[in-house]
């Protein structure tokens, strides 16, 4: 019996692990919570579940919902610190989700509130009616619809973008990042201006390092050397304007707000200061 219930539950594993993975934004806590839905099964009586498929989506939610709390309130209790991430994922699946999902996208549902995150996801990405997310909730339908709809507006924005070339802007970054991805020196000279300026919150910088640099020569040294950061980065509009978001797991880390002047980055500021990163606004975008 337990043999039979077993394959019946891995037949949902795979629905499972991509909702959940949605929703928290790390594999292993995604398969964590695929595990306690597997232990909450056996401790029913599964002939009584009329519905399987919805019956494990509701559980794994719920263990998502609770998960998504605990982290919010751990992080209150350290709002004035970044908080350390847990252990790396494969950066292969990490590099899969943030191909798929978006890494500026995986920030903004980061700053949902819980509630928000698993009505938006379970609704927009998984297309589940609200009159079924809302007693995951404890929420009337009326009120999810609002949850989600507030959600929404914030993955999508309603400020435009104050770029008024955002399409070649776009380019120049996605041409930075690219290079600051191979360590690509030459290549880095080629978008940033001879007189380029960089400016960082000391929380960003090793001990003792300068808050700020000018030149090319410089900036492009100093980008050499942190490949691993530019790694976890996407462009993004920041308040507006086109940027880049440091983001691994989804976790908000660094954002570079960009100046751009014929065709070359004239200066960018590296924000690290959690309480400065909590006030942007990060809109994905379109790819």
């Amino acid at each position: 019996m337990h043999d039979e219930l077993a394959h019946r539950f891995e037949a949902h594993r795979g629905h499972l692990r991509a909702i959940a993975h949605r929703m928290l934004g790390s594999l292993p806590e995604a398969e964590d919570a695929v595990q306690e839905t597997w232990l909450r099964l056996c401790r029913v009586d599964a002939d009584d579940i009329d519905n399987l498929a919805a019956w494990l989506r509701t559980v794994l939610s719920r263990v998502c919902l609770d998960a998504l709390r605990h982290r919010r309130a751990r992080r209150e209790d350290t709002a004035d610190h970044l908080p350390d991430l847990p252990a790396d994922d494969d950066p292969e699946t990490e590099a899969l989700l943030a191909e798929s999902v978006g890494r500026a996208l995986l920030v903004v549902l980061d700053s949902l509130t819980p509630a928000e995150r698993v009505a938006f996801v379970l609704h927009d990405t998984f297309a589940v009616p609200f009159e079924r997310i809302a007693p995951i909730l404890g929420r009337s339908t009326a009120t999810t619809k609002k949850l989600a709809s507030r959600a929404r507006h914030k993955v999508r924005g309603t400020t435009p973008p104050t770029d008024t070339e955002p399409a070649r802007h776009r380019h120049i970054v996605d041409a930075f990042l690219s290079a600051a991805r191979a360590g690509d020196f030459d290549a880095l000279l080629t978008v940033l201006h001879p007189d380029v300026v960089r400016r960082a919150d000391p929380a960003a910088l090793p001990p003792g390092a300068t808050v700020e640099i000018r030149g090319a020569h410089a900036v492009a040294a100093e980008t050499v050397l942190l490949t691993a950061n530019a790694r976890h980065a996407e462009p993004a509009l920041l308040d507006g304007r086109l940027g880049i978001v440091v983001a691994p797991r989804g976790r908000l880390r660094l954002a570079l707000t960009v100046t751009i002047a014929d065709d070359r980055i004239t200066a960018y500021e590296v924000i690290a200061d959690p309480a400065r990163l909590r006030r942007l606004t990060v809109i994905p975008l379109l790819s």
